[in-house]
């Protein structure tokens, strides 16, 4: 059975390794397309999330043949067999390896963000990646994993080629793998949704399940946790309960609410990342899921505005009742089809919304909507995404409200390309401080 994408195959994973919760766990993922999978493993599992950087060694005349791995702390695994029937010298091993390591050591520093290294030793390791088609990566982090300390390795994917476990050997101590198609192509004809997993997107991962994980505090002291709330959450929209996700900083300053797009849900790591960002500048969050899953099927309610935008509406009602939250000034994150919901939903509640961003949005879907909406907003489009962004300029000439246009230069529609994804979020970032928090008067004024 295909998977819906990388956060469903995550979930229904973690179903299967529920076995290891009564264990000390530490979840690795392949970045990239291996960390979103890993996240809904880590999550399940409450257990601490990290990514495991690994860099095969080629032999020098053909890079396609292994003769070994490196990793992280200065890990390295030689195949010495190989090196010898290849002819591979140690100078040309060391050369080869200086540069894969350079590379390495890259990654991780951007991954991490200055966090140090998750320690595996004694651990029961789970190695995470979206898929398997060769296994020559996953081997190596299985191999790197265990060179590291870890007392048991497991290999956990959502899919691979029948003959898989075979080619392990003796790299993973365990094989946990959901589908083992025949035939067997490619990873991607198992996914309805394969798009490619951007470094913004991992760094977003990481940073959100580090937050999670109070295992890296100091022994000499006790971390204060920034946030009052990071939770799941069920939300009432009239009669229908919709899961979510509320992040409350200490002291949140505003709320915004996330519309999510066609086909994406609060699982979306394109939001994820947003919502960091946001946390960080003391605005509280929530993302839900616009659509049951029954409701999900039917893809006329993906494009439904009008149900979209009065669900977005009994959510804020329900924020307004909602001991801890009723007090916060609300705005709306809309990205693809959501943004037309966001924009339909803030003109109704025209007292209780104070700011709108769209992300590569469709704000048209509002329709005669738009001139109603009182609410500052911001339109955030890429300077690729040339249909999307004639629709936005089209739409901003029907607000009446205050608004702006940013065009990300080199952006598509999804912010896939390096660093876009970031400016939109800064920019989102900016907006609502502005619009959101209100001014406090200076201590000591009356």
């Amino acid at each position: 059975m295909p998977f819906i994408d990388r956060a469903d195959a995550g979930r229904r994973l973690a179903q299967r390794l529920q076995y290891l919760r009564a264990t000390p766990v530490v979840v690795l993922g392949l970045p990239r397309g291996g960390v979103p999978v890993a996240y809904e493993v880590a999550l399940a599992l409450a257990a601490p999330l990290d990514v495991i950087v690994v860099r095969k060694l080629g032999v020098p005349y053909e890079p396609e043949l292994g003769v070994g791995a490196i990793g992280e702390d200065g890990v390295r695994v030689i195949n010495e067999d190989v090196m010898r029937l290849a002819g591979t010298s140690a100078a040309e091993l060391a050369e080869v390896e200086a540069r894969e390591r350079s590379e390495l050591e890259r990654r991780a520093r951007l991954f991490r963000g200055g966090r140090a290294r998750t320690a595996l030793k004694g651990r029961t390791v789970v190695v995470v990646d979206d898929g398997i088609a060769t296994g020559s990566t996953a081997r190596a982090a299985c191999q790197v994993a265990r060179a590291q300390g870890a007392g048991r390795v497991v290999l956990a994917v959502p899919v691979a080629p029948p003959d898989c476990q075979a080619r392990l050997g003796t790299d993973a101590d365990e094989f946990v793998c959901l589908e083992t198609p025949d035939p067997f192509f490619s990873i991607g004809q198992f996914y309805e949704d394969f798009t490619q997993t951007s470094d913004d997107q991992v760094v977003a991962y990481l940073t959100s399940a580090a937050r999670r994980d109070l295992s890296h505090a100091p022994t000499n002291r006790v971390r204060e946790e920034p946030w009052s709330r990071d939770e799941e959450v069920e939300v009432l929209a009239g009669t229908v309960r919709l899961a979510g996700h509320l992040t409350l900083p200490k002291n949140a300053a505003a709320m915004v609410v996330f519309a999510h797009g066609s086909g994406s849900s609060r699982h979306s790591p394109r939001n994820r990342y947003v919502a960091t960002l946001l946390n960080e500048a003391g605005l509280a969050t929530l993302l839900f899921d616009l659509l049951t899953v029954d409701e999900e099927s039917d893809r006329a309610n993906v494009f439904d505005i009008s149900m979209l935008a009065r669900r977005l509406a009994d959510v804020t009602h329900w924020l307004h009742n909602e001991s801890g939250l009723s007090h916060l000034p609300i705005g709306y994150f809309g990205a693809s089809t959501g943004a037309g919901a966001a924009l339909w939903a803030a003109a109704e509640l025209t007292s209780e919304i104070t700011a709108v961003v769209s992300r590569g949005g469709r704000p048209d879907l509002a329709g005669h909507h738009l001139a109603e909406v009182t609410a500052a907003t911001l339109l955030i489009v890429g300077g690729r995404d040339d249909v999307v962004l004639d629709l936005n300029r089209q739409a901003q000439a029907q607000l009446r409200c205050e608004n702006r246009l940013v065009v990300v230069p080199g952006a598509t529609h999804l912010f896939e390309e390096p660093g876009t994804l970031q400016v939109a979020a800064e920019a989102a970032r900016e907006w609502f401080v502005n619009h959101l928090v209100t001014s406090r008067p200076d201590e000591g004024e009356a």
